[in-house]
């Protein structure tokens, strides 16, 4: 996928957090630490630094949700970050993303924080960012 291409998802699928634009992901994925992953139907940015996995944005096109998508991208990121010697992931997801919240708890994400007030909404609203980890299990272990 092109940056054009995943910008343009990506606005389809977030108002918050606001959806990112053709250059942010050019500049993110020109990083050694980030990597993506594809499906027909969406993709999912992440990064590893330090031992550390950030699950940055994970979309899935409106039209193909609760297809499975989602979690085989999520199957993939975790392998992927283990693969890159991360022992830990995080991610942020706002309190009120209830589908991609539910996605997350069907895959062993715990919830490890919140930040209060982290997200604005095109209305001006504010929602908190809920915080959540992964550990991550070595090949071989």
């Amino acid at each position: 996928m092109t940056p054009d291409a995943l910008a343009a998802l990506h606005a389809r699928c977030f108002t918050t957090p606001r959806p990112w634009s053709a250059a942010e992901f050019t500049d993110l994925l020109a990083s050694r630490f980030c990597f993506l992953l594809t499906a027909p139907e969406g993709f999912l940015l992440g990064r590893v630094i330090a031992g550390e996995a950030e699950l940055l944005t994970l979309a899935v096109d409106p039209d193909a949700r609760r297809q499975g998508t989602g979690r085989r991208l999520m199957a993939d990121f975790l392998r992927g970050a283990t693969d890159r010697a991360a022992d830990s992931a995080f991610l942020e997801v706002a309190e009120d993303n209830l589908p991609a919240r539910a996605l997350y708890a069907a895959t062993g994400w715990q919830p490890a924080g919140r930040r209060r007030a982290y997200y604005r909404t095109p209305g001006g609203n504010h929602v908190d960012a809920l915080v959540l980890r992964h550990a991550l299990v070595p090949p071989g272990n």
